[in-house]
C-alpha cells in the first residue's frame, strides 16, 4: 500500500517524507554517519512553524518549516 502524509496550514502543505529528509540531511550535516541514526521522531507545531526532532532518542533540536 502507498500512502503519502501531509500537513496543511495557514496556506502551506508539507510533506512528510520531505520533514524526514530535511531531518536527515541535519544528522548527516552534524558529521554523523548515516547508518548510526537508529530512530528518528518529528513532531510538527504548525502553529510555531517549527518541527522539533529526536535522533536516537537522545538528540533533539529543531528546525522551521519552509
Amino acid at each position: 500500500m502507498k500512502s503519502t502524509f501531509f500537513v496543511e496550514f495557514y496556506g502551506k502543505q508539507v510533506e512528510e517524507a520531505a520533514l524526514i529528509k530535511t531531518a536527515k540531511e541535519i544528522w548527516k550535516n552534524s558529521g554523523k554517519k548515516a547508518t548510526d541514526l537508529k530512530s528518528l521522531n518529528l513532531y510538527v507545531k504548525p502553529e510555531e512553524n517549527t518541527v522539533y526532532y529526536v535522533f536516537n532518542d537522545d538528540e533533539s533540536g529543531s528546525f522551521a518549516i519552509d
